[in-house]
């Protein structure tokens, strides 16, 4: 449920505000309340939150792939060390 305040809407000025977004401070009417993890935020900011920027999304791929490689890289060098060492064995 949005804050109880007095005045008018910051995106629609001819409507009644009900409440405050809690990332902008910015009064809001019930049509630009969305509530997100029982909060109240208007759609600007619901926006802005749903954004990744750029260089991270990139940055995580890049993590993932090195780790991936990096487990095959271990994984290639375990089985040439086994297959090495059950040869020198038989």
């Amino acid at each position: 449920m949005a804050l109880q305040i007095g005045g008018n809407c910051h995106y629609h000025p001819m409507r009644a505000g009900i409440g405050v977004c809690v990332e902008c401070r910015q009064v809001i009417c019930v049509e630009c309340t969305t509530q997100f993890d029982g909060i109240n935020r208007c759609a600007a900011c619901l926006a802005k939150m749903s954004r990744v920027a750029p260089g991270k999304a990139a940055a995580s791929d890049f993590r993932v792939a090195s780790i991936a490689a990096l487990l095959g890289v271990f994984g290639v060098v375990w089985g040439a060390v086994y297959w090495l060492v059950s040869l020198v064995a038989s």
